[in-house]
């Protein structure tokens, strides 16, 4: 029976039933969420956890003696080497792994990293809003009469094509460009050798491919932008005396800037980070980060008992890295929705 309780003016009030304090059911929307976040920390913060737990941690060594040398037996025995004192080492904090991947081979490793991905991002993005600036100038954008056939095909690969690297890459360009490919075959035939100019396996080759998939990304991410712009805007630039230069450094271009500024950080990421084709291309001697660590974890005997540590430093230097021009991505694609949506 539900009790009433007599108040001070008379009325009766019903007793609210008991409920604990600071308690409530979760909502329909944070269930949903919960397997995304399982996910997410089972694929992304466990492995990112373990990663610098090794770049920062020393291995534990439990020692070794010395062993002296052995002489080779009569019965044709080899010799055996004197093995040196391994003094024992507990696991301990250390910075030493981070200054390996910043000095020596690790270092150039980085920094032609760095050279390469620069020079694919400016050059996809410059042909690529090229390429997505004649798609929508053709008539496919919205603004401009509706969509045509020639900019769904041309959006439509541009998706495909982004998707496609790794091996299947590789092994087309090693069959149009190599060293036996059709068109170095084709290039004998009439009289230039196109061997002789342009290697498919070295880092020319290698940003050569990487523009194959970097270019039709560039065209994705900035056809919106460009299919934005409002034909009221030339019109009246126009009406004010402005010509196409005019209208270009004052109108346009720092409307497009920062979503140029985000794409290239974006293209920088994809390049930094690509692996398996510029290892199919180069038996994994070309000297970058990815292919370096790709080394470290494949037994490279020389770095004794630390090549999992050294690994784990290289990728941590490639995250400090790419963190930032993620972070520059996200705000200036914000900034570009802001200036479109007025």
């Amino acid at each position: 029976m539900t009790a009433v309780i007599a108040t001070g003016g008379g009325r009766p009030a019903t007793a609210a039933p008991r409920r604990l304090r600071g308690w409530r059911l979760p909502s329909l929307a944070s269930v949903g969420l919960l397997p995304f976040t399982l996910f997410y920390a089972v694929f992304f913060l466990l492995p990112t956890g373990a990663m610098l737990w090794l770049a920062f941690r020393s291995p534990e060594v439990a020692g070794r003696p010395a062993v002296p040398g052995q002489p080779g037996g009569l019965l044709g025995q080899a010799p055996t080497p004197a093995q040196p004192v391994v003094p024992a080492q507990h696991a301990s904090f250390t910075w030493k792994y981070l200054n390996n991947a910043v000095h020596g081979i690790f270092f150039d490793g980085l920094k032609s990293s760095i050279e390469i991905s620069i020079f694919t991002a400016v050059a996809a993005a410059i042909c690529g809003t090229v390429l997505a600036w004649a798609i929508v100038s053709s008539g496919g954008g919205a603004a401009r009469g509706g969509s045509s056939i020639f900019k769904q095909l041309v959006m439509s690969s541009s998706a495909v094509l982004a998707n496609f690297g790794g091996l299947p890459l590789a092994f087309l360009f090693v069959c149009t460009l190599g060293t036996a490919g059709t068109l170095t075959k084709l290039s004998k035939h009439v009289g230039f050798n196109l061997a002789d100019h342009f290697n498919l396996y070295s880092v020319h080759g290698v940003e050569l491919v990487y523009l194959y998939f970097m270019v039709p990304l560039m065209v994705l991410v900035i056809a919106p932008a460009l299919e934005g712009l409002r034909p009221q805007w030339q019109e009246a630039a126009s009406n004010l005396g402005a010509n196409r230069w005019h209208y270009w450094r004052h109108v346009a271009g720092p409307v497009l800037m920062p979503n140029v500024i985000g794409s290239i950080a974006l293209l920088f990421c994809s390049s930094f980070s690509a692996y398996a084709t510029a290892y199919a291309l180069t038996n994994g001697t070309l000297p970058i980060t990815p292919l370096q660590i790709n080394q470290q974890l494949n037994g490279n005997v020389l770095s004794g008992p630390d090549t999992k540590h050294i690994a784990a430093a290289l990728a941590t230097m490639m995250i400090v890295i790419v963190i930032p021009l993620t972070l520059i991505y996200q705000l200036m694609e914000r900034r570009t929705a802001r200036w479109l949506s007025h």
